[in-house]
């Protein structure tokens, strides 16, 4: 047994040639022993460093940082740290990281910090591995979270486009029955008149039914240019318009004159406020005056006067077409100049396919302007087309 333990390396061989970094510094850093393992992973000899440098003039400038901050301060206040990865600096110039645990301990009457260092190339590499790979996995949870928002909104958009397409499935259909019941009344006056003049000798009732035909073929005549407009307007072209200058309060007394024959029985009303020329398309104002009076003929009082305003001022000129009755709903007023938007309670409503203010309100925006309603039970309903002189 005795002889086998003279075999064994002695105390200063096992310090030297550790398994691990060995360092005894000063309080204040300096260097007072180290091993050749230590001396070894920096490439610097011992004589370079006992007495020569402090620890932390190894280090990097964060890790002095940390050393002064951190390191100094806990060491005095637990008397040991335990695990702490610093760079140390290599002789070429390249750091090499350690893992450091430090204990402070007194010997004759001085403090010392005994240390034992551990290279850590392995952990460093595995937690350099960890760290790309957890950034890995938030760049995939990103793309995840990226995708999925993207999955999201090609789902709204297409709920939105197949709600989209039924409503204009919906719409056409509806359209389909309007067109096809509004219709059927004036081809069934014209093919009853046709039959009254055919089988008929009097020239009264001949003239009541090409009277009766001229009416229908006008009104259907209405309702199909009605749809040709809305369809122009539905496909995102808008109403095509001739500008002109145009004598506005001319054109609005020659559309009431027209309108007073179409509309027999029935007072029309025509003032006229300001003077100077306009531009315009005449066709179509003409087309917005006759939809707003069929409009003021179909929902307002029989008995009361339909009037139609045109005023010209500095910068713009405006129609007006007031009509007297029950104010309309405050529910229908938003919707009032969609397409397919009728009235309540009218007994003359089935006249159109229900586009008539749609179209007023395309033909106010062709002419940069727009259309507006006020309605009261009190002052009675007005239409108000402005736009740039």
């Amino acid at each position: 047994m005795d002889g086998a333990d003279d075999a064994l390396p002695d105390a200063g061989s096992l310090f030297e040639h550790a398994a691990c970094g060995l360092l005894l510094t000063s309080a204040d850093g300096t260097i007072r022993r180290v091993n050749q393992t230590f001396c070894r992973w920096i490439d610097t000899p011992a004589a370079a460093l006992v007495g020569q440098r402090r620890l932390q003039d190894l280090l990097t400038m964060g890790g002095r940082i940390f050393h002064q901050t951190h390191w100094a301060p806990l060491l005095r206040i637990q008397g040991s740290v335990a695990e702490v990865k610093l760079d140390i600096r290599h002789r070429t110039g390249h750091t090499v990281p350690m893992m450091l645990n430090a204990r402070e301990s007194e010997h004759g009457g001085r403090l010392f910090h005994e240390l034992a260092v551990f290279v850590a190339e392995d952990r460093n590499r595995y937690e350099r591995e960890l760290l790309s790979a957890r950034k890995q996995a938030e760049a995939l949870v990103v793309q995840q979270r990226q995708i999925e928002q993207a999955l999201m909104l090609s789902q709204e958009e297409l709920t939105r486009q197949r709600a989209s397409a039924e409503d204009r499935a919906l719409f056409a259909e509806q359209m389909i029955g309007i067109v096809s019941h509004d219709l059927r009344n004036p081809l069934s006056a014209i093919q009853l008149s046709a039959y009254v003049i055919e089988r008929t000798d009097s020239p009264v009732e001949q003239k009541q039914s090409l009277a009766r035909i001229r009416s229908s073929t006008q009104r259907a005549q209405r309702m199909i240019a009605d749809l040709l407009d809305f369809t122009a307007a539905r496909v995102g072209r808008g109403l095509s318009i001739t500008l002109a200058t145009i004598d506005l309060h001319q054109l609005v007394a020659d559309a009431a004159d027209e309108l007073a024959l179409a509309f027999p029985g029935r007072e029309l009303e025509h003032r006229r406020t300001g003077s100077g020329p306009c531009r315009g398309d005449a066709d179509r104002l003409t087309q917005a005056v006759g939809n707003l009076v069929a409009n003021a003929m179909t929902y307002g009082a029989f008995d009361r006067p339909v009037r139609i305003a045109s005023r010209i001022d500095a910068a713009t000129f405006t129609l007006d077409v007031h009509n007297e009755g029950p104010a309309i709903p405050t529910e229908i007023l938003a919707g009032l100049f969609a397409p397919m938007t009728r009235g309540v309670a009218a007994v003359n409503a089935g006249r159109s396919v229900g586009l008539g203010l749609f179209i007023v309100r395309e033909i106010a925006r062709a002419h940069g302007g727009d259309v507006s309603v006020t309605s009261s039970k009190e002052s009675g309903t007005t239409f108000s087309v402005r736009c740039p002189r």
